[in-house]
């Protein structure tokens, strides 16, 4: 039997802010935690060494993007995840079933799995629970997910409803198959349920008391930030985090910008991932102290004295001007994607640094409150 992976160490007076501990084969993440996103096996414009660097303690990798290339058997050739890419953390698998839920014309769900055509040269592919199991096994992560049917936005009842049950169903036969196929890399690999059933609350009370009959390592929340109003989103990952128990980790998937994270940890949220600190450092917007900004606009072409973000200590804000970051940007140079990528994850996982610090002195609420909206708007 596996030991726990996951301990909690406080909880804030004035909400469910949370402080844990997950300890995995590969090193312990203190939490709330941020996860970079490694879709391919690599934290897209940086190496695993700024990653390092950067004091990431988990990155997340997925299993339909290295099942598709470059296999997930050439992931386990080469010794497991962590080896393939160098990078000596902890690695969390998704499933791939946001993935494959996103192909709409490319794929067909039937109760066995899920039907699919590569989006990369369009062969044929079948995707059942045993299968993403067995990927994930191969790709070695220390924590993988289940295999879910994404719930869409807007959906009745009806449809949420179709959609939990293939996702339950699925969930225990995964549970099933990893029971009776071990781990094939030499250290524990830790399984989380999603808990599904779009925005109706009973739908997701059903997920949630499912779920905890089967028993999973932990919990996550599927079908979030989908297009649902921002409120609705906040308003469903505290219902759940109402339902979940309290000693397993807590994962909403796929959310968000540096202010949602503090919504959702003062809601009881663990664990969060995005491509956002990624994305948009290469659409020329970057996150700070003191807002949102804009560094590909023209008024910074002359700005040679002003750093991304005056109060953020990271290698590209330590060394670099808006200016010369511009200049970057308007030439289509890598070098102004990397640069603006190390600042947002920097800056991603310091506020949750700040996040922890301040649940351990309980003036979480206090901070979260003032740093908002200061957090939302556009910077100067």
């Amino acid at each position: 039997m596996q030991p726990n992976l996951f301990e909690l160490l406080k909880t804030s007076s004035k909400s469910k802010a949370r402080l844990g501990k997950i300890t995995t084969a590969h090193g312990v993440v203190t939490t709330p935690i941020f996860m970079p996103v490694g879709t391919n096996g690599t934290v897209k414009g940086i190496s695993s060494r700024d990653i390092q660097e950067l004091e990431a303690e988990i990155i997340l990798a997925n299993t339909y993007h290295l099942y598709l290339r470059p296999g997930t058997k050439t992931v386990a050739a080469a010794g497991g995840i962590q080896k393939f890419m160098n990078w000596n953390g902890p690695v969390l698998t998704d499933s791939g079933g946001f993935q494959v839920w996103s192909l709409k014309e490319l794929r067909h769900i039937t109760e066995q799995g899920v039907e699919f055509r590569s989006h990369l040269d369009g062969s044929k592919h079948l995707f059942t629970p045993a299968s993403v199991m067995g990927a994930q096994r191969e790709i070695g992560a220390d924590i993988i997910m289940a295999f879910d049917e994404c719930t869409p936005y807007p959906s009745t009842i009806a449809e949420a409803e179709h959609s939990l049950s293939l996702t339950l169903q699925w969930t225990r036969e995964a549970m099933e198959w990893l029971c009776k196929n071990p781990p094939i890399h030499g250290y524990p690999q830790y399984f989380f349920g999603i808990v599904q059933g779009g925005m109706h609350k009973e739908l997701r009370q059903k997920s949630v008391e499912a779920l905890k009959e089967l028993g999973p390592d932990g919990y996550a929340m599927g079908g979030l930030s989908v297009g649902e109003p921002i409120e609705t989103m906040y308003e469903i990952a505290d219902f759940c985090t109402s339902l979940l128990p309290q000693d397993r980790a807590r994962y909403v998937m796929g959310v968000g910008t540096p202010w949602n994270l503090l919504e959702l940890i003062k809601r009881g949220v663990d664990m969060c991932d995005c491509i956002l600190p990624n994305k948009n450092a290469q659409d020329g917007l970057v996150y700070t102290s003191r807002g949102v900004l804009r560094y590909k606009g023209a008024r910074f072409a002359m700005d040679f004295n002003t750093p991304l973000d005056p109060e953020c200590k990271c290698y590209c804000c330590t060394h670099y001007s808006r200016g010369y970051l511009r200049h970057l940007f308007k030439a289509k140079e890598p070098l102004g994607w990397t640069l603006s990528t190390i600042h947002n994850l920097h800056f991603y996982i310091h506020l949750m640094q700040q996040a922890k610090a301040h649940i351990a002195n309980d003036t979480f609420e206090e901070w979260a409150s003032e740093m908002i909206p200061r957090l939302m708007q556009d910077a100067e």
